[in-house]
């Protein structure tokens, strides 16, 4: 079932978006040469402290973690511990919730650790994140799912390709619908399938967790014997970002950004939804 938002449920949401934003913020600062996972993790745990919100990843299916710190080849789902210390020339993806009187937030961001990157890592992560924008584009009222997903794989198939040969759509992860849960139908792909048609037709109410996670390789991936840790399986590195969208009569409202996604719309023509909070 389509679970379909009030305006105020809408704007409970955004309380909840906005802890993520800081919690983003946060960790991004923090994520250093020589920062364990686990520190990252306590530096999220503050910040959802402070702001009197629940974590929504602490617990979900058994996940140990307030935070997914996913660094290198990881793709999705890394569990943050005291041993994987973060160098220069790494990149990790952080995902991050936060729960308000029962509505969630979801959101993810790719970093760079240090300086010493090769070119192609900055530029996998850009790709990712501007499919992640095309994408929350195309969420507008009258289209459908699959509007979403051809926008975001069209982004990144029209890209240069990297030196690797390819940039690899991760296949079995995506997007989803969120709300009074993290996880809620419809699941969002980051790519178009035929077997699944078009999808449903996207109308106000409606919330998203966009999604799109990109390889230097294979679209494929295996999960460790933790049950958690998802990595490439041709051992390329990967980038990772997400946003929750709410779709108004008004347009979109982008929940986990700051500005509500008005100065990247913006480029794509989009005019963004007033902030209920503001």
């Amino acid at each position: 079932m389509v679970e379909l938002k009030t305006a105020e449920q809408i704007a409970k949401m955004r309380e909840a978006g906005l802890v993520v934003a800081a919690i983003h913020e946060a960790t991004r600062a923090a994520a250093v040469p020589g920062a364990s996972t686990k520190d990252l993790d306590e530096v999220a745990a503050k910040v959802i402290a402070d702001h009197g919100a629940k974590p929504n990843f602490l617990g979900y299916g058994g996940f140990p973690g307030n935070i997914c710190t996913s660094v290198n080849d990881v793709v999705v789902h890394g569990i943050p511990d005291s041993v994987t210390v973060l160098k220069d020339g790494d990149i990790i993806a952080i995902d991050a919730g936060a729960i308000v009187d029962g509505w969630h937030g979801d959101a993810a961001f790719t970093c760079l650790v240090g300086t010493g990157h090769a070119p192609e890592l900055a530029e996998l992560s850009r790709v990712t994140e501007e499919s992640m924008w095309a994408g929350i584009a195309a969420f507008r009222k009258g289209a459908r799912l699959d509007d979403i997903s051809h926008a975001v794989e069209s982004y990144i198939r029209r890209q240069p390709r990297p030196a690797s040969g390819k940039y690899g759509i991760v296949e079995g992860y995506g997007g989803h619908g969120i709300g009074t849960q993290m996880h809620m139908d419809p699941h969002v792909l980051n790519y178009v399938t035929k077997k699944r048609g078009r999808g449903i037709r996207l109308v106000p109410g409606l919330c998203l967790a966009i999604e799109p996670m990109v390889t230097l390789g294979t679209p494929h991936t295996h999960v460790l014997e933790d049950e958690w840790t998802v990595k490439s399986d041709d051992g390329s590195w990967s980038a990772h970002w997400e946003h929750t969208i709410a779709l108004t009569e008004q347009g979109p409202l982008v929940l986990t950004a700051p500005d509500g996604g008005k100065a990247k719309l913006a480029e794509y023509g989009v005019t963004t939804a007033p902030d209920p909070l503001s």
